[in-house]
């Protein structure tokens, strides 16, 4: 048995934990980062067009099962290499919203508390002049342009202006909502992950320390902890030790690893075979998702370039009762298979409906539960109805509707009759993808780590990713994602 020391472990390496881990290590901190994945994107999977990665079966995903909605399955694609789900992605890189801050209420995590690291995480090539953005981080933002903007992004932007809707020029601005492009973490067509621009040399791009040791190919068994207190991880018959071990495997891999380490509900964990040695309830449950469906374009429009974006512009808008946006509609340009559509993505962004999440045995290589439990209110089924046939107005504005019967999109009988559009839903509904509030942040009893992310009753415990966030965003993860991992840098080295 192998057993090594060191003053942090991340467990981990996606968007938030290759962030933390570069920033404590470039503090001088002796960190381990701990990948299950392989720690060597392939330059296939870097083209930002590429979603191939994250195809059922690809060895850089996990490619989980999951239900969505009544009997509605999905495989459900999560990071699997250094970067995690930020190397396989579509680069959409938005920031939360204040109006979600305000909806957490975690004291130290308002948005004027977080701010600061948004801007330290970014070099926005766009925006950079005001109090807002950043201008040194090392992550480069920019929007689509010149031959990277897509032939129907303009006529996209133009339909959402004829139908009365706002520009939002910048969607990382914390402004209203509306119109406009996409902030994406590519440079030159090429993907950019945390690790990239984290992590020094052979694995990133980053200036070069010795404080930091990654460690690829190794899926954590367990948390090692005794008397009230994590003091590192098992790994096979391998143990590290630290003084402090951070779980940032994400959105579905850190309720994972607490749950299969005895940190859970009762019930889930007896389940499972697995004793309990703390009890937390909040652990895998409560969690939500942007519920979406897609919308083909009318065929035979021009071709994006190859090195384009394929999320280039959206609409973020209010359903009626959201003033901060809690519907979208995203544009795809490129198509899903060669000489197929564009498309675009309608889905709810500030969902009721609460997902729950089971580890079925204490093996790492047996997957979790996934159950989403998407539209089981009333006001989500409206809201999902209503991104629907905002799509098919855009569609309908810009002249790419239905080129014929069987094309894919709703009918008009369908459109006008609640009943009949739900049906359809039902038929096509998938998920965004982005997964958050698995471990959530808080002081209440359903809440798994308080404001400084230490987990609730132990020691020496911390969990930064998507999953402490109460809810999911009203944009995507994934610059939020980063700005965790930044400002867990910041909570574990004043520690």
């Amino acid at each position: 048995m192998m057993t090594e020391s060191f003053d942090v472990v991340v467990v981990g390496a996606g968007s938030a934990g290759c962030a933390l881990a570069g920033r404590l290590a470039a503090r001088g901190i002796r960190t381990a980062l701990v990948e299950a994945g392989a720690v060597v994107v392939p330059s296939e999977s870097t083209p930002i067009a590429s979603l191939a990665a994250t195809a059922p079966g690809h060895v850089l995903n996990w490619a989980y099962h999951a239900t969505l909605a009544h009997g509605r399955e999905s495989t459900v694609p999560r990071g699997r290499v250094l970067g995690g789900s930020g190397a396989i992605n579509g680069g959409y890189f938005v920031r939360a919203v204040p109006a979600d801050f305000a909806d957490w209420a975690v004291p130290g995590w308002s948005y004027e508390d977080t701010l600061p690291c948004f801007r330290r995480l970014e070099r926005d090539l766009d925006f950079c002049t005001d109090d807002v953005h950043g201008d040194s981080g090392p992550l480069r933002i920019s929007r689509p342009a010149g031959p990277l903007l897509a032939p129907v992004t303009e006529p996209f932007l133009q339909a959402c202006t004829a139908l009365g809707y706002p520009a939002e020029p910048d969607k990382n601005a914390g402004g209203p909502p509306g119109a406009g492009p996409v902030p994406t973490n590519a440079v030159d067509g090429r993907r950019v992950s945390s690790a990239t621009a984290y992590l020094p040399p052979p694995w990133g791009d980053a200036e070069w320390c010795d404080a930091l040791t990654v460690l690829g190919g190794r899926a954590v068994d367990t948390l090692l902890h005794s008397g009230g207190r994590v003091h590192g991880i098992r790994i096979g018959g391998d143990e590290l030790h630290a003084g402090e071990v951070v779980v940032a495997a994400g959105a579905v891999g850190t309720p994972a690893l607490l749950q299969r380490s005895g940190i859970g509900p009762e019930d889930t964990l007896r389940a499972a075979g697995i004793a309990v040695r703390h009890e937390l309830p909040g652990v895998g449950r409560g969690w939500s998702d942007h519920p979406a469906v897609f919308l083909p374009l009318r065929s035979g429009l021009p071709d994006p370039h190859p090195d384009a974006v394929a999320g280039q512009a959206a609409l973020n808008l209010d359903s009626g009762t959201d003033p901060a946006g809690d519907l979208e509609v995203l544009l795809f340009a490129h198509p899903f298979a060669p000489g197929g559509p564009a498309h675009l993505m309608c889905a709810v962004q500030r969902p009721d409906s609460r997902g729950m999440l089971a580890v079925t045995s204490p093996d790492p290589a047996d997957p979790p539960r996934l159950d989403f439990r998407y539209l089981r209110t009333t006001s989500d089924r409206h809201r999902m109805r209503a991104a629907v046939r905002v799509g098919a107005d855009i569609l309908r504005v810009a002249g790419w509707d239905r080129a014929g019967p069987g094309d894919g999109g709703p009918a008009g009988w369908e459109l006008g009759n609640d009943t009949r559009l739900d049906e359809w839903i039902q038929e096509r509904l998938t998920t965004s993808v982005h997964l958050s509030g698995s471990a959530a942040m808080g002081t209440g009893p359903d809440s798994v780590v308080g404001p400084d992310l230490r987990v609730h009753g132990l020691a020496g415990l911390r969990v930064a990713d998507t999953s402490i966030l109460p809810s999911v965003p009203r944009r995507g993860p994934a610059a939020t994602a980063v700005m965790i991992g930044e400002r867990a840098a910041d909570l574990v080295a004043a520690s």
